[in-house]
């Protein structure tokens, strides 16, 4: 820790610190001068001077409470961890039971806590569903369970009931970022995607349903995201409230997908519904073909690959957006150019050789 008086410093404790969300984050607290963080995920990490990383299961009351049990200065967590499941009920009872259990293992140890950050998404209005009121607000109403990020920010609201501590639920549409393994990337779908049309000598073809390509949605770079996250956990004004962020922009992927092609050199063809995730089973060896031929970093086929993750986004034949004022109103400025965003994500990832 530096030496500066502890009353001053915070203490991050970020769960789920390898997800782009929890990397993301990391990188923006790192930046700022009284923080320090504890990144937790299943994996840890190779710790530094301002970022330690614990590695525990959370599912595990036992070994959270085992690996968690020294972190007493602790005095935010930001809660970004996810378990993936095959369907929304199945959803529930793991995503629930890991901020159950951190929470209850990290309030009676740390005195100093102040604040716990929650991350949830649009699943809250129903955005998985099918067609939902847009823009969605934070005030809209709850529908009918099973919803993992509902059930996670009941749990808060009653734990918090007397406590000096506050929380805050951030609610961005689609996360774009840097992180491998992840499976909701859409950044990586798309980069690996049009790589492997370009190597294979073919058009770049939108692969989602009718009238997905002309749907209106929106994107939240993980940046943004990040500065926003540290915004609403230090804000008094943000106290035990949910917030749209958002990048502020909106696009219809008929405008946006070929800029996307240009950026690979590759034209568009109309487009054609297909499953990535069945139409892209078959291409590891491909993939470790262009990994010999372009010198790119030795990731597997899986470590790169959210095919699943977007299937379901192009899957959005309706409007898929939220009103984003909110935050701005409190204080919160910030925005990104979605266009830049992904030709800044896809640049880092030529730069780390994650595609030729």
């Amino acid at each position: 820790m530096m030496n500066e008086s502890t009353e001053r410093r915070k203490i991050a404790l970020v769960i789920g610190a390898n997800g782009v969300i929890g990397r993301n984050l990391i990188h923006h607290l790192i930046t700022l001068p009284d923080w320090d963080v504890i990144g937790v995920s299943r994996r840890g990490g190779e710790s530094t001077d301002r970022v330690r990383y614990v590695a525990a299961d959370l599912l595990n009351i036992n070994e959270t409470r085992e690996q968690l049990k020294g972190l007493t200065e602790v005095t935010h967590i930001f809660y970004a961890a996810y378990q993936d499941r095959p369907t929304w009920a199945e959803l529930v009872p793991p995503n629930l039971a890991m901020l159950v259990n951190v929470v209850e293992v990290m309030e009676p140890i740390a005195p100093g806590l102040k604040h716990v950050s929650l991350m949830q998404g649009y699943k809250v209005y129903g955005a998985h569903l099918g067609p939902f009121k847009t823009p969605a607000r934070e005030t809209d109403a709850n529908h009918m369970p099973p919803e993992f990020n509902i059930a996670q920010q009941d749990f808060l609201e009653q734990r918090q009931l007397g406590k000096s501590w506050t929380w805050s639920a951030l609610r961005p549409s689609v996360v774009c970022g840097f992180a491998l393994g992840n499976p909701m990337n859409l950044a990586m779908v798309i980069g690996i995607y049009a790589s492997m049309s370009k190597e294979l000598g073919l058009p770049l073809r939108f692969p989602g349903k009718p009238g997905a390509y002309d749907s209106l949605l929106e994107m939240t770079d993980a940046g943004l995201l990040a500065k926003a996250t540290v915004w609403a956990a230090t804000e008094e004004n943000c106290a035990n409230q949910a917030f749209n962020i958002t990048n502020g922009d909106l696009f219809r992927w008929n405008e946006l997908w070929p800029k996307i092609a240009r950026y690979f050199e590759l034209e568009t063809a109309p487009p054609l519904p297909m499953s990535l995730d069945m139409i892209m089973a078959d291409k590891e060896e491909l993939w470790d073909t262009m990994v010999k031929k372009h010198g790119l970093a030795p990731h597997s086929y899986k470590a790169v690959s959210s095919w699943q993750f977007g299937d379901f986004v192009f899957s959005w034949n309706y409007d898929f957006f939220s009103d984003g004022s909110k935050a701005r109103r409190l204080g919160f400025h910030e925005y990104v150019d979605t266009e830049v965003m992904f030709k800044d994500i896809f640049d880092d990832f030529r730069k780390r050789k994650v595609i030729p």
